[in-house]
Order: structure tokens, then C-alpha cells, then sequence
């Protein structure tokens, strides 16, 4: 894709490191990237074809450098289709991460609670997706040079990294939950009926993110892990109003339980 190589050719003047692991940091979960050594930055902003990150919390860059012996590039922040960009352009980065060099994707994200057994704070390791954008990434010419016309979706979740990920937490002693997860494009959140019917679904958690990203990199033949961080119970289960903040001050919370967990996985694959 004539983007991508385009975009490369930017990539390349800021650094000749070759990633083989990507990290996509949601909602208050991007000081991971703040981590790395001997990191470059490079604000999308300074990007061909990059759109601008809008929302709290997102930095707005991908940071390259070295973490756990290991060289990653993180998205620090990415974009939503809430904030007007197409599908195309919220999964448009993986593809640049897949043309750096990335086999492994982390995706997390901030998310709420629908499955009634989870609490604030708990991180699930998702397990499958459901996928309530009304649209797909994948629509419109397919480049068989990057995937094929019809993905295979059973796995898009690796469960080697999801049971790698189990054991590392239980080294950690780090308590996670297994769920599925359910996007919707917002920015308005959930009502309690469409909560109610989410539940019916089979949905654990709903946010406004990740599957763009995890379409995108199943149709590269990426192994995907995600983790949510559940910051708040859906609308309807407690009586109470929602906010970004909350999302903001939980997942600052539970941050140090997250970057064990996630550089661990780093170090470990």
C-alpha cells in the first residue's frame, strides 16, 4: 500500500529500530510508553496520512525504544471512530506497525462493566469481540499483498498469549478476569436497556475501541492479545452517573498492576 510506504519512509528518518512487538495504550494507561529506553517520539501529527488524536489521555505518538530487552513501538493513544475518523483510519496504524516489523500486538483499552461479577479496577484479558460499529476497517478494495479478502476471525484473540498471560499474572499475584468485550462507536455512552441487551449477547465489558485495531491485525496474520481495564460498571448497574474522569482516575489506579503484567508478557514472548 502506497500509505503505508509513505509513512515508512518518515519512520525510518526518526529511527532504524525494527519493533517485533506493538502496544496499543488506551484511555490513562499510556505512561507504559514513558518506560522505554533510548526512546524515539514520533507525534502522528508529523505523520502522512495521520489523523490528530483528540481525546484525554492519548498522547498522540508512537514512542519506539527498548523495554525488557526487547524493541517495541507503542501507540501512545490512538484514534476513535467517535471522533469523526473513519474505521479505515483508526486500524490505518496497525498496518504501520505490521510494515515496522511487529508479530505481536498488546491492545488494552479503559472499559465498562457488564458482567455483574466484575469491579472496578479488575483487568480481563479479552477473549473474543462482538462488534456493534456497523462497519468494518476491511471494507473496500483488498490488498492481498497485506491479507486476505476474508480473514479467519476464530482466534483473533491468541490464546497462547491469553494463557501465557494468566500465568504470568498469577506470578504477580495480579487477579484478572476472562471476558468478551463489545464495541460501540459513542461517544455517548450505554443506556441501561442497551446494557440489558448487551448482557443477553454474551457481552462482559463495552468500550468504544480495540476492534477496529484487532480486524485490522488478524487480516495481517498479527498474534493479538487484548486487555481491558474495567474503570467502571455500566450504565444501569449501580446508581450513578458516568465520567471520563472515572475512567481516568481507575485506570491511574490499577496502573502499576497493568505495567507488571504487560512487561512481563513483553519479556516473556
Amino acid at each position: 500500500m502506497k500509505q503505508i510506504e509513505e509513512v515508512m519512509m518518515k519512520v525510518r528518518e526518526a529511527t532504524a529500530s525494527k519493533p517485533t512487538v506493538g502496544l496499543i495504550l488506551g484511555s490513562g494507561l499510556g505512561d507504559l510508553a514513558d518506560q522505554m529506553h533510548q526512546a524515539v517520539r514520533i507525534p502522528y501529527h508529523s505523520l502522512p496520512h495521520f489523523p490528530e488524536s483528540t481525546v484525554k489521555g492519548h498522547k498522540g505518538q508512537f514512542v519506539i525504544g527498548e523495554l525488557e530487552d526487547k524493541i517495541v513501538v507503542a501507540m501512545q493513544g490512538r484514534y476513535h471512530h467517535y471522533e469523526g475518523y473513519s474505521l479505515k483510519q483508526v486500524a490505518f496504524p496497525v498496518y504501520v506497525m505490521k510494515a515496522m516489523g511487529v508479530k505481536q500486538l498488546i491492545v488494552t483499552n479503559a472499559c465498562g462493566g457488564i458482567n455483574t461479577e466484575f469491579n472496578p479496577g479488575n483487568l480481563m484479558l479479552i477473549t473474543d469481540h462482538i462488534n456493534m460499529l456497523g462497519d468494518s476497517p476491511l471494507i473496500g478494495a483488498n490488498d492481498e499483498a497485506l491479507g486476505p479478502r476474508f480473514p479467519d476471525m476464530s482466534h483473533a484473540y491468541s490464546p497462547r498469549l491469553i494463557q501465557k498471560a494468566k500465568e504470568l499474572a498469577e506470578q504477580h499475584n495480579i487477579e484478572v478476569r476472562e471476558g468478551v468485550y463489545l464495541a460501540t462507536h459513542g461517544p455517548q455512552y450505554e443506556t441501561p436497556a442497551e446494557i440489558r441487551m448487551m448482557r443477553v449477547m454474551g457481552a462482559d465489558a463495552v468500550g468504544m475501541s480495540t476492534v477496529p485495531e484487532v480486524i485490522a491485525a488478524s487480516h495481517l496474520g498479527l498474534e493479538v492479545l487484548g486487555i481491558s481495564c474495567i474503570t467502571n460498571m455500566a450504565c444501569g448497574i449501580l446508581d450513578q452517573p458516568l465520567s471520563h474522569k472515572e475512567v481516568i482516575e481507575t485506570a491511574d489506579r490499577v496502573r502499576n498492576d497493568f505495567t507488571a503484567l504487560i512487561r512481563s508478557l513483553i519479556r516473556s514472548i
